[in-house]
């Protein structure tokens, strides 16, 4: 998930010694080169207090450097703009990266108050490169002479990003258009800053607390030990406590007995953000559509998903409907089947009730224990966190002979946090990466990758990536260690593969890293058909108590159990990417109401009142919390496609073969945004992506 924030980095490269100098006159340790190992942040040393005085003067020495490129009066050249521009930006960059990360990941009040102090400071810096003219020209005289200037492909295609930017921002507007549109800019990234903000706190909040014992039935020890120590946490000493993160909910909907506390904490989840309250987005969704759709209208775009799929593989609003709807109608009725196969369980049990959306987690771990004899508690014991992320190295160090090297000198953030040199077989370093896997308050829900510094090759000086991967995992108890549900395993190789994507990068300019919202999760989800393949499962799943590695019998049931809950999985993913789409094809909004919009949407595509999408509007981060993926969840399975395909090169040639294995880093995750994304694709596979290997992982066919 990308922050607005992340775009506008784009600019904030690198810095020139003489320049940074000017600003070492403090004890702020932003405003000095870092001593620590490999000039990693040192976390211990920034204070509260030292990100505000290191964004104002970031911002002020990044527009001293504009100042320069443009008023050059040498005739524009890539390296004395486009170069320029690059290399610019360091210490906004330092502090923004530190910042950003901490706090999606350990935040609080503190933090969200310079949020909302600089945000508006960093949206007009951004309006003002994007709607200079002066700069523009600059651009748009090289973009005219391209063709004669001898320039490498990512040269050519930083130039493209550069131009096309500034068209797409606003340059040729009128003044009137462009002061609007900087308002515009301005509230939109306050309202995803609130919004964002909002959900943080709805989704750490309590959603249950028990105080009776036999409310506890069925419950695994497990997860009712980390209740125990959540509620302490919350000065609720001797009860128990459940919050809105997935790793708390999910497990009491699949193993409680009490049917209306079920009911209650699902209910709760869903109304994340919709509660009436100081948090409650509804009016910021209404405020968001209609400042994006304004914005786009102005820029001469009918919506805003228009305006959007222009730069990712899809193209068009009529292609991604078309795509999801291909997959949307076997995927609903295979969710059919599978509400039959729940209800039948219900109805022997003698229940007389018909299934709820609150219900599915618990019956569907009775229908896999009864076709399957498998429940997700036979899997945890083999899942120890530990194990799971050694998992991840290995399977990484067998593909590309990299090794991962635990480092204890470098300062973390958080306690949680642990950091690792990642190394290629002859030692050589390519990166940092921190691994930060368990919830915590001041922590945003969901599982992510960021880094705290951009690779980058420029003038010969290479700037080796420091990247972080973070998760919101089982987190470990007094009596036991974190033990993760393979859901969460999944997720960790996913978010392991956009760190190896992150680390492996060969740009010589930072700038040119980008990958459309539908290609950048390829590299992700190609790790999860590891993490389930037999032979890795034999690597890195472990008994925590025995070391035993997993027995063939289990194996053979996961393998069994396969297209197990696909329907499922399948519609509640599909619903929120229509739902996405839904908002971003709107016209007029003016008098919407969020709450009817997402009904009438998901009524018209049929959902079933017994799967409810996997976001609703008001929770919906990914396309309120920002715009990254706004009108580009449908990515991920437009993703899948890809993935799919991909691995069936691996299943082909083998499942660590080392010439794939060179192909797929050389071309895919090396090259990140130097060339188009199906140019990269064909490289790798010989062919464009095939549909099949997608329609078989998920059962569709069956």
């Amino acid at each position: 998930m990308k922050y607005f924030f992340i775009a506008l980095l784009l600019f904030f490269g690198m810095i020139s010694s003489n320049m940074q100098a000017q600003t070492m006159n403090n004890d702020n340790p932003f405003f000095k080169e870092y001593t620590t190992p490999f000039q990693t942040p040192p976390f211990d040393k920034i204070k509260i207090e030292h990100y505000l005085p290191a964004f104002e003067e970031g911002i002020k020495i990044r527009r001293a450097e504009l100042n320069i490129i443009i008023n050059n009066p040498d005739k524009p050249t890539f390296e004395n703009t486009i170069g320029a521009l690059e290399k610019g930006g360091v210490l906004l960059s330092k502090v923004s990266n530190v910042f950003f990360n901490l706090s999606g990941s350990n935040g609080n009040d503190e933090i969200q108050k310079i949020a909302e102090t600089i945000t508006p400071a960093l949206s007009k810096l951004s309006d003002d490169i994007y709607l200079n003219e002066k700069l523009f020209q600059r651009i748009k005289s090289i973009n005219d002479e391209k063709e004669k200037l001898n320039l490498s492909s990512e040269q050519l295609k930083l130039l493209d990003y550069y131009y096309s930017d500034f068209v797409r921002n606003g340059i040729g507007l009128d003044e009137a258009k462009k002061t609007r549109l900087k308002k515009i800019n301005e509230d939109l990234s306050m309202l995803s800053l609130k919004f964002s903000d909002n959900l943080r706190k709805e989704t750490n909040a309590l959603g249950l607390v028990i105080d009776k014992k036999e409310d506890l039935i069925g419950l695994p020890d497990a997860v009712i030990q980390g209740a125990a120590e959540l509620a302490k946490q919350n000065g609720l000493e001797g009860k128990w406590a459940f919050n809105l993160q997935r790793s708390s909910f999910t497990p009491f909907l699949q193993y409680s007995e009490k049917r209306d506390l079920r009911e209650k904490l699902y209910k709760a989840y869903i109304a994340r953000g919709n509660n009436n309250n100081e948090f409650d987005n509804k009016e910021i969704i209404k405020k968001i559509i209609a400042l994006r759709n304004e914005k786009v209208n102005l820029l001469g775009y009918k919506t805003f998903a228009d305006f959007r799929l222009e730069k990712n593989m899809a193209k068009t609003p009529d292609a991604v409907y078309k795509f999801l709807m291909d997959l949307w109608k076997p995927a609903l009725k295979k969710s059919k089947q599978e509400a039959a196969d729940v209800q039948k369980i219900i109805d022997a049990e003698g229940g007389n009730f018909k299934l709820a959306a609150w219900d599915w987690w618990y019956y569907a771990e009775k229908v896999k224990k009864e076709k399957y004899a498998l429940d997700e508690e036979m899997l945890r014991p083999y899942f120890q966190m530990e194990n799971v992320r050694k998992g991840a190295f290995d399977v990484a160090s067998k593909l590309y002979g990299i090794q991962f090297v635990k480092r204890n000198d470098i300062p973390v953030y958080d306690n949680d946090v642990d950091v690792y040199e990642v190394k290629e077989a002859d030692g050589t370093h390519i990166g940092i990466l921190y691994t930060d896997y368990y919830p915590r308050s001041g922590k945003r829900a969901g599982a992510w990758m960021s880094n705290f510094r951009e690779q980058s090759d420029m003038d010969g000086e290479y700037v080796p990536p420091i990247i972080v991967n973070v998760g919101n995992f089982s987190k470990p108890t007094k009596d036991k260690p974190a033990l993760l549900s393979f859901d969460e395993v999944e997720t960790l190789f996913h978010e392991f593969g956009h760190g190896l994507n992150g680390l492996f990068g060969k740009s010589v300019y930072p700038g040119s890293k980008r990958f459309p919202v539908d290609f950048v999760e390829l590299p992700s989800q190609i790790m999860e058909n590891w993490a389930s393949h037999p032979e890795v499962l034999k690597m890195y799943a472990k008994h925590y108590q025995t070391g035993e590695a997993i027995p063939d019998s289990l194996i053979e049931k996961i393998t069994n159990a396969r297209y197990f809950n696909k329907g499922f999985e399948a519609v509640e993913y599909l619903a929120a990417s229509i739902l996405d789409m839904d908002w971003h094809t709107q016209t007029n909004i003016s008098e919407v109401d969020p709450e009817k919009f997402e009904k009438e949407s998901l009524d018209k595509i049929g959902l079933i009142p017994e799967i409810a999408s996997r976001y609703q509007s008001t929770n919906f981060n990914h396309i309120f919390g920002g715009d990254g993926y706004s009108a580009g969840y449908y990515g991920y399975y437009w993703a899948a496609v890809l993935d799919a395909d991909a691995f069936g090169a691996f299943l082909e040639n083998g499942l660590f073969d080392k010439t794939t294995a060179e192909k797929f880093r050389t071309n895919i995750l090396e090259k990140s945004g130097s060339d188009e994304p199906m140019n990269l694709y064909i490289k790798f596979r010989g062919r464009e992506p095939k549909p099949e290997a997608l329609i078989q992982r998920l059962g569709f066919n069956n």
